[in-house]
């Protein structure tokens, strides 16, 4: 159903009627220093493919390329971290491969279910839709300023919070209301995941930068020039795709490409499958902004000003304060 001819998330292969199986596969090097968190984040990135086309996750192998100087109680740190959030999952790990390399490499080959009718895909958002994010973005920024050093201790702790975060409950919450169209946001950055969507579903998106969430202190870190190498890269394959008002400054630019690890759901909703999203997100814990519009045309257009009829967000107390407005 889904293989190379298309940008999606993973290959989707139609088993029956009810059934069909949605692999992927993701591996990254360190992001944070904690190497337990590490290993969890690198699964809960894995596995986020998954959840971005409504799939439910059963199956996982493990991928690591390991120093083989790496104390073996990091060795062991890294592969619990990700066997306890591919537990939290609801699925198992049932083996992988291993090889020795002089940086570590860990991730996941991640097997999913989902029926072949609720798939959620690059090509199904259409005109009229709202875009909602389930995470704020600024990762890339943040874990490139705490690898040199300069990174608040309260940013790292949120941020390693939120990329440990399963997309679980936004991915079944979507499945229920019907969402068709979506992706999530990963290396390529919000505004090269949503190119991707715009140019799958033949429409434009609009980007109301002050209805954005970023993480605390990016903006800040992006200024200081923390910036990895991946977001410079998307700026330049996805940049002349994009039209940024005006008004949009040089951070908020490069924080919009940043190239993120374990980012949310990036999902169209037209207004009814909105309500019922963004009603049951508030009784399930569920983070939501919404940030923009689908519209006729091609490519993204950016713009400065917030999206006023917009929900408020609903985000976990314990991560409060964890981010701002792209703008603020």
């Amino acid at each position: 159903m889904v293989g190379l001819g298309a940008p999606d998330d993973a290959a989707v292969w139609r088993l029956d009627e009810q059934r069909a199986l949605v692999i992927t596969t993701d591996f990254f090097t360190p992001v944070v220093d904690d190497a337990y968190d590490y290993g969890a984040i690198a699964a809960a990135n894995a596995l986020s493919d998954l959840y971005a086309m409504g799939a439910r996750p059963f199956l996982a192998l493990n991928v690591a390329c390991l120093p083989p100087n790496l104390p073996l109680e990091q060795m062991a740190e890294i592969t619990r971290g990700a066997a306890d959030k591919v537990r939290e999952a609801g699925a198992v790990i049932a083996g992988g491969h291993s090889l020795q390399d002089d940086e570590p490499k860990v991730g996941l080959v991640a097997v999913g279910l989902a029926d072949p009718q609720a798939l959620i895909s690059k090509a199904g958002a259409r005109p009229g839709d709202l875009l909602v994010l389930t995470k704020p973005i600024g990762t890339g920024v943040s874990a490139t300023a705490l690898k040199a050093q300069e990174a608040d201790e309260q940013d790292v702790v949120w941020m390693t919070a939120w990329m440990k975060h399963l997309n679980k409950a936004a991915s079944e919450l979507a499945v229920d209301v019907g969402v068709r169209g979506g992706t999530d946001v990963t290396g390529y950055s919000l505004l090269g995941h949503g190119t991707e969507l715009a140019q799958t579903s033949g429409v434009r998106l609009h980007i109301y930068a002050g209805s954005v969430p970023v993480l605390s202190g990016a903006r800040g870190y992006a200024g200081e020039h923390h910036v990895p190498g991946g977001s410079h890269d998307n700026r330049l394959y996805f940049g002349p795709q994009v039209v940024f008002g005006p008004e949009i400054d040089e951070i908020s630019r490069i924080v919009l490409f940043d190239a993120q690890t374990s980012g949310g759901l990036f999902l169209a909703l037209d207004d009814e499958r909105l309500s019922a999203f963004m009603a049951r997100a508030a009784n399930s814990g569920v983070s939501a902004w919404v940030i923009g519009r689908v519209e006729t045309g091609e490519g993204t257009h950016v713009s400065a000003d917030a999206l006023q009829s917009a929900p408020p967000p609903v985000v976990d107390e314990t991560w409060a304060g964890s981010y701002v407005s792209l703008t603020d």
